[in-house]
């Protein structure tokens, strides 16, 4: 009877501990790449917000010089197209966050992330440089029409 004892212990022990273990690591598991997917949407919302940001800026800005004759009108439409591929490309991350993302890897999860953090690096500087460019124009406009009305 004292051989049984311990063994039946083990069995007992296999029984419980391991599925318990197992579901412990798998919720452990879930929980890390929910919090990646988390991060994910909300680089995509941060990101969405940049374009749009850039884009009421760059209308604004055409808004402004299209008082003035003399400057030329082609940026405006290839700035517009460029605000618009960077939205479509988002929409194509929305969707492979929507599609791919509850069975890809860490690792998929954690490339996505970052290729939104470099494209927010990267667009950064350029609305700094808008919003710098607004306040220029802005300033110019306000020079001109001091001019004008002290003529």
């Amino acid at each position: 009877m004292n051989v049984y004892l311990p063994l039946g212990i083990i069995v007992l022990l296999v029984l419980v501990v391991v599925p318990v273990g197992w579901a412990l690591w798998r919720r452990r598991r879930q929980g890390h790449s929910g919090g990646s997917l988390q991060n994910l949407l909300d680089l995509a919302d941060l990101l969405e917000a940049d374009l749009k940001t850039c884009r009421t800026g760059l209308q604004q800005a055409h808004a402004v010089m299209s008082l003035n004759p003399d400057l030329p009108a082609a940026s405006e439409q290839e700035a517009r197209l460029a605000i618009d591929g960077g939205l479509r490309a988002l929409l194509q991350q929305r969707l492979w966050i929507r599609d791919r993302s509850p069975s890809a890897s860490q690792h998929e999860l954690n490339e996505a992330a970052a290729s939104m953090r470099d494209t927010r690096d990267r667009l950064q500087p350029l609305l700094q440089a808008l919003n710098q460019a607004q306040i220029d124009l802005n300033s110019a406009m306000r020079d001109h029409i001091q001019r004008e009305t002290d003529s």
